[in-house]
């Protein structure tokens, strides 16, 4: 399989063409952008580069964010959606990533704000279509319930992309669902289903000092990464494994080309199945 670098990965103040140029020195050549690193450079400047390249983009982060506490937020969040499809079409991506959203305001519902995330994938879903970007629903770790997103398992990702259709998957980031006890049968139903968009890859270190900025090096924590690999082949694909770390005191702290040379490492002896 191809290794793929979340450009979330090499946020240590980098542009987008210094990034995308660290991964060319070290013989990657792909790549999965955030919408603020492509806003920085420029959308038309940031394409030009993924093309000019002949870079497979493996991800564009990220759409979602539904809920809100009023129709009018709500639109807003949508609007923002069509916006992040466009980018995506624009830059090839193989999908728009959705980080769906948590609980708006002061709700305590959370079963209307999953409603909230169904009825604004439905509303720019026709576009999406349109538009030949696949939507990856990404379930995060049930510690983001409420605050970044209320899908929190495979299977519920996979109940949500059955009612809207075709063009909704799953993005499968191995930190978010590592402990599920029923990954198995949820990765094998995603094939089944052929919604599995996307597989990222870190690791879960204990302890684990920030929820959301402490994220692990394959290899330094307790993912079965190999374990879920093959899975995930068994399942039917055999896409890119994209390396997204958040490490905002470790390897954010590094120099591109060390972080780098260490992904490249970690995932030719730890993540191939």
């Amino acid at each position: 399989g191809q290794l793929s670098i979340n450009l979330a990965t090499l946020r240590n103040g980098s542009t987008f063409a210094q990034v995308v140029e660290d991964c060319l020195r070290h013989g990657i050549t792909a790549i999965s952008p955030w919408r603020d690193q492509v806003a920085a450079v420029g959308l038309a400047e940031a394409a030009r580069i993924v093309r000019s390249n002949s870079l497979r983009v493996t991800g564009l982060c990220r759409g979602g964010m539904f809920p809100a506490d009023t129709p009018a937020g709500r639109q807003a969040n949508i609007d923002d959606n069509l916006r992040a499809i466009d980018e995506a079409a624009a830059l090839g991506a193989d999908c728009l990533v959705l980080v769906v959203g948590g609980l708006p305001g002061s709700s305590k519902d959370i079963a209307e704000a999953r409603q909230m995330v169904a009825d604004g994938i439905a509303a720019m879903l026709p576009h999406a279509r349109a538009s030949g970007v696949p939507l990856a629903i990404e379930p995060l770790h049930p510690m983001y319930a409420a605050d970044r997103a209320c899908v929190n398992t495979i299977d519920q990702a996979l109940d949500m992309a059955g009612q809207l259709g075709e063009g909704v998957g799953v993005a499968i980031d191995v930190y978010h669902v590592w402990w599920d006890p029923n990954l198995a049968a949820a990765i094998a139903r995603a094939g089944r289903e052929q919604r599995i968009y996307a597989h990222h890859i870190c690791d879960w270190l204990v302890p684990t000092t920030d929820m959301l900025l402490d994220r692990g090096m394959m290899g330094d924590g307790v993912i079965d990464l190999r374990g879920i690999r093959r899975m995930i082949e068994a399942a039917g694909y055999a896409g890119p494994q994209e390396v997204e770390i958040f490490s905002r005191d470790n390897w954010w702290k590094r120099s591109s080309d060390e972080t780098l040379r260490t992904c490249i490492e970690r995932f030719e002896t730890l993540c191939q199945a």
